[in-house]
């Protein structure tokens, strides 16, 4: 595809259409592209919700007519989990106006050549590319400003930070309200909450949204903080408590009062990660 060398981030993507066919000929289409991972299929719309809600993919190939409810009710249903890059497929060329008003990304009417779905994809590619780069340059920036005020470092840490193999966790992070930034210190951070395309910083008392990815944030903050849910980060010094119940479920306890629920293939490393043993 035209732009796909200069994609490095690596998209998500989940294809839901209830022929078989339709779905193969997606699937193959995308095995070409290095840059996307189907993370997961349906074949209609109660396993489209489903699935979207719990991998919580960059792209979306959606079918608009599936026996239980159309593609259009899915995104609907989704709300604010509706996916950054939504592609709809459909063999009725009709909802072609419907299909913007919903701001997808592209719309590709059955039988489709490989021609016109890369294109589909190269476009919602180059969206995605775009709304990171624009995300993350005020985290960047923060960052270098960050280590600039370390007295152990200068401009030359800033930029081994920013662009080194060896960077290390920033010491805050940008988050822009209006035409204003305003640096909130990570270490203040007392747990991280997705929302839609946003997470929500829980500082205290006051709540910062960002328009990141929990992955990002989770590997920009290093150890100091622990992923305990697919939608929930917390920052392992505010931890005072775990409660595990018998069935593998449970929570964790912060200094703030907060109480949090933990999924139940995080606990082992939720205990590795704070230093308990097994029957800690």
């Amino acid at each position: 595809m035209s732009g796909e060398a200069g994609h490095s981030t690596v998209f998500t993507a989940v294809i839901v259409d209830d022929e078989p066919a339709a779905r193969e000929a997606v699937r193959t289409f995308l095995s070409s592209v290095s840059s996307v991972e189907v993370v997961g299929e349906a074949t209609n719309g109660a396993e489209a919700l489903a699935t979207v809600r719990e991998v919580a993919p960059d792209l979306l190939f959606l079918d608009i007519q599936m026996p239980d409810q159309n593609g259009f009710a899915v995104l609907e249903e989704l709300g604010d989990a509706v996916p950054r890059g939504v592609i709809l497929v459909t063999a009725h060329g009709e909802y072609a106006q419907r299909a913007f008003e919903v701001h997808a990304v592209d719309y590709v009417t059955k039988p489709f050549g490989k021609p016109r779905f890369m294109a589909a994809v190269d476009r919602a590619l180059h969206r995605l590319a775009a709304e990171e780069a624009l995300d993350m340059s005020t985290t960047l920036r923060s960052l270098v400003e960050s280590v600039r005020l370390d007295e152990r470092g200068g401009a030359d840490a800033a930029e081994a930070a920013v662009t080194g193999p060896a960077s290390r966790a920033p010491a805050r992070i940008g988050v822009r309200l209006g035409s204003r930034t305003t640096l909130v210190d990570i270490a203040d951070i007392d747990w991280i909450e997705a929302d839609g395309d946003l997470v929500r910083l829980h500082v205290g008392d006051r709540v910062h949204l960002l328009q990141t990815r929990m992955r990002d944030l989770e590997r920009m903050f290093g150890t100091g903080f622990g992923r305990i849910h697919r939608s929930i980060i917390v920052n392992l010094d505010r931890v005072r408590f775990l409660h595990r119940e018998p069935d593998g479920s449970g929570s964790v306890g912060l200094s703030t009062g907060v109480q949090l629920r933990v999924a139940r293939g995080r606990w082992e490393e939720l205990e590795k990660t704070l230093g308990l043993g097994r029957n800690g």
